[in-house]
């Protein structure tokens, strides 16, 4: 493994430009995008790139990357910007059932220096990384020796091929995962889940489609149960969106998502009275209205009193009553002469408390008798 020059890097970056942006043949995949999967689909995301090598001629290499992605990406591999057919028996691809990804050559030539890409696409997108290979030559007396020592390497490795395997491997379930959620703006949020697989699985969250990266406010745990906690604190606004969790291992992925709702602080604010009750004066037997405008954040709770006494909800001939824009009265039909008096509305909140008063007079009735001369 080596870095390579600031002019091949850029030589590799029009390589990926133009591929990502030009037709390619089908794919060695047995994998399908005609169905697209039901719930959050997220465009390839490369867990491990490809590194760059430096071998003798002759020697092996193996390019590896991991890709995840929902649905499962398709891949494909290209040399100098030229795909790689599936039935090249020089370069052999294999892909795992966890996103791993590799391009093996068994015995390199002075023909297999160059760039490598790999470019991963499903309907949300494309990507690719690449990966330089430079072939150096051998003496003939070196040839000779390598090619020999090679030819003996391969025969025990098929005979360790030939052994039984005795490990099992299981693909990742998710035994526990939470469903849409509803949070407050700057509390401790957090997503449990439980899964299991073997080799145990890893996992990836990603927030509409981009990876969460742990930070002073986002911490991945696991705990000794096997629970695996994303822990977001303070939660914000830029919390809310679609969580997606990624399991995979080697035998492939598994992912479920969910929808997080972030609840804005409550803004507190003391009520204000915007209209104030009024002096006024009926005859008596007619209906009267105390009236008032009151604003305050959370609405506050009103209060009514008739010369510093409270007065009841089931009081007689009185009733009050109040709307969403902040009006409030109190009705009182018939009005009797002991209505008279100094009326005080109290209204009351978190943040404070504001009060007005007003005073009633009834008029006594007009006896209807008129004089005569």
């Amino acid at each position: 493994e080596y870095k390579i020059s600031s002019f091949e890097q850029r030589l590799m970056n029009e390589i990926e430009f133009r591929l990502e942006r030009t037709p390619v043949d089908e794919s060695d995949d047995e994998i399908q995008h005609d169905e697209i999967p039901t719930g959050k689909c997220i465009a390839p995301i490369f867990d491990k790139r490809l590194k760059h090598f430096r071998v003798t001629e002759g020697s092996p290499v193996t390019f590896t990357c991991k890709i995840v992605g929902i649905p499962v990406p398709k891949v494909y591999w290209f040399k100098d910007g030229k795909q790689i057919s599936k039935r090249n028996g020089h370069c052999k691809m294999r892909r795992e059932e966890d996103g791993t990804c590799s391009l093996h050559i068994e015995s390199t030539t002075s023909d297999d220096d160059g760039n490598y890409t790999i470019m991963a696409a499903n309907p949300q997108g494309r990507i690719s990384c690449s990966g330089h290979l430079m072939v150096q030559g051998l003496p003939i007396r070196s040839r000779l020796t390598s090619a020999g020592q090679s030819h003996r390497g391969r025969s025990r490795v098929q005979e360790r091929d030939k052994e039984p395997l005795q490990e099992r491997f299981f693909r990742p379930h998710f035994l526990q995962a939470p469903g849409d959620m509803v949070a407050h703006e700057g509390r401790l949020c957090r997503l449990d889940c439980k899964v299991s697989g073997l080799p145990p699985p890893e996992l990836t969250w990603l927030l509409n489609g981009q990876p969460v990266l742990p930070d002073a406010s986002h911490k991945m745990l696991v705990r000794e149960t096997g629970v695996h906690s994303l822990l977001i604190d303070p939660l914000t606004q830029r919390d809310a969106g679609t969580y997606t969790c990624v399991a995979t291992n080697k035998t492939g992925q598994n992912s479920f998502s969910l929808e997080l709702t972030v609840v804005a602080k409550e803004v507190k604010k003391a009520p204000v009275i915007l209209e104030k009750l009024q002096n006024s004066g009926v005859p008596e037997g007619h209906p009267v209205r105390l009236e008032c405008r009151v604003i305050g954040m959370p609405p506050p709770v009103f209060y009514w009193k008739k010369d510093n006494e409270t007065i009841p909800f089931t009081r007689e001939r009185i009733s009050m009553h109040q709307d969403a824009t902040g009006y409030v009265c109190l009705l009182i039909q018939p009005a009797k002469k002991s209505d008279a008096g100094w009326y005080t509305l109290s209204a009351k909140n978190e943040a404070g408390i504001v009060s007005c008063t007003a005073r009633l007079d009834i008029y006594g009735r007009c006896n209807g008798i008129s004089r005569t001369s």
